[in-house]
């Protein structure tokens, strides 16, 4: 039999194989179903600490596997990453992720009994109580470690924290201050008139001149000395400053200087990746459907798209008919738009019968998001409507099928999200904004006067 001395020597060894190099203790992190949804890679991202999945949720993903959707596509890349990094191991035993500097994972089985039990407390029904439960008992089970639930949904999250559960959101890759986000734009005070008057005799000059500190590549500037004022766009390329003049695309001319940056970013042949972000009525879809058929001639095609995120959170199998039928209460935006260019012109004129033209042969394509996966985009022009619904790994996703030839234009408002999974912090859109910006081929801007009517500012302001 081992002596005191023994027995307490090997607790403090055991206790201090919970503490990291950093002095920190070591945490057990339990992931909610909606953390794997949103990224299935997520389990690489905790450094040293361990890692515990509730069997609940590995329910909840073989459920989420079938279907077009991201996450769909999220459940079943998990459940073969899961399979492959554990191969041959028992998924109820502490188990090495394989990687460096990795924790180790366990699937948490029914748990004992606890202190607190989240079934009793709110309801027994719902798989997130039995989530809450495999928590608290992991906490019961192991009062040296700090054990965390990590959740998307902000509802678990105060659940978890009104039972003394330490809960979080997956942060990672998340934007913290929107504030600071990117808007693509600048204005500069109190230029120089004669440097001003240069730009624009000679369309352009030398950006050192103007000594405007830290410029990005294809950023867009609004120069001004009292009531003179242009606006110009930053070409990293050739280290100038270029003048921009106010275009009209496709029947549709711009109103303010954010809608002329828009229509240059994407007319910009030496840009292939356009972001346009900005709240209701700024005009983000129809500059990109006016800008893209004023381009019709470069490109085979024109796919406009929307990921399908109801309301209600009902799929497309709640309405009648076939699957046409189920998808153009969805796409309706998109077709509203493309009558309004229409309409700036006469049915008899050219450029209206060209719309219904390539309506017709499927030059313009407007479909869903959904049924865009797994093509590949060459020779085309890609708008990608309501983005802010996408996650990081979607938009990667979507700009890693461009082909030769190919343009992107996403819109969204990064305010008005729709999907559960994600918010304005966290998902694609502001992801890709913040991520790219200074790329030579990436332009972006940020929309923020409202053009559609007075009525529709009074409520972006006001409501």
């Amino acid at each position: 039999m081992p002596t005191t001395e023994v027995k307490e020597r090997k607790k403090r060894r055991g206790a201090s194989s919970n503490v990291l190099k950093s002095g920190k203790l070591k945490k057990i992190f339990v992931l909610d179903t909606s953390v794997i949804l949103y990224d299935h890679r997520s389990i690489m991202e905790f450094d040293e600490h361990d890692i515990a999945i509730p069997i609940q949720v590995l329910e909840e993903l073989d459920n989420f596997k079938k279907g077009n959707d991201h996450i769909n596509f999220e459940a079943r890349e998990f459940i073969r990453f899961l399979d492959q990094k554990l191969k041959g191991d028992y998924l109820n035993d502490w188990s090495p992720l394989n990687g460096r500097s990795k924790g180790r994972l366990k699937v948490i089985m029914t748990p004992g009994r606890m202190r607190l039990n989240a079934e009793e407390i709110f309801d027994s029904r719902k798989f997130d109580h039995k989530i809450l439960n495999a928590a608290l008992a992991l906490q019961d089970e192991m009062p040296d470690k700090k054990v965390v639930l990590v959740s998307k949904d902000v509802a678990l999250r105060l659940k978890a924290k009104s039972l003394h559960l330490h809960a979080e959101d997956f942060e990672t890759g998340k934007i913290k201050d929107l504030s600071k986000l990117y808007s693509g734009r600048r204005e500069v005070l109190k230029v120089r008139s004669t440097l001003i008057d240069k730009i624009f005799e000679d369309g352009e000059i030398e950006a050192e001149k103007l000594k405007i500190p830290d410029l990005i590549d294809n950023e867009f500037l609004i120069l001004k000395n009292g009531k003179k004022s242009v606006l110009a766009w930053y070409q990293g390329s050739s280290g100038k400053v270029i003048r921009i003049e106010r275009q009209q695309v496709y029947g549709v001319k711009a109103r303010n200087a954010e809608q002329a940056f828009a229509i240059h970013a994407i007319l910009n042949p030496e840009v292939n990746l356009v972001s346009i972000q900005g709240v209701a009525g700024t005009g983000k879809t129809l500059l990109a459907l006016a800008a893209a058929l004023e381009q019709r001639r470069n490109f085979h095609q024109i796919y406009v798209t929307r990921p399908i995120v109801p309301l209600s959170n009902k799929d497309i199998g709640y309405l009648p008919g076939d699957i046409k039928s189920k998808i153009n209460p969805y796409m309706e935006p998109l077709w509203d738009n493309l009558k309004y260019i229409k309409s700036q012109f006469k049915e008899s004129e050219k450029a209206a019968k060209a719309i219904d033209q390539m309506i017709e042969s499927e030059k313009i394509q407007i479909t869903p998001l959904t049924y865009i996966r797994g093509r590949s985009m060459s020779n085309v022009i890609f708008i990608v409507d309501e983005a802010q619904n996408l996650t990081p790994h979607e938009i990667k996703t979507i700009i890693t099928r461009a082909g030769e030839n190919t343009k992107i234009i996403f819109t969204g408002d990064i305010r008005q999200i729709d999907s559960p999974y994600l918010d304005s912090h966290s998902n694609g859109l502001t992801t890709m904004i913040e991520k790219l910006k200074g790329s030579h081929l990436f332009a972006h801007v940020t929309l923020e006067k409202g053009e559609r009517s007075e009525l529709a500012n009074l409520a972006n302001d006001l409501l």
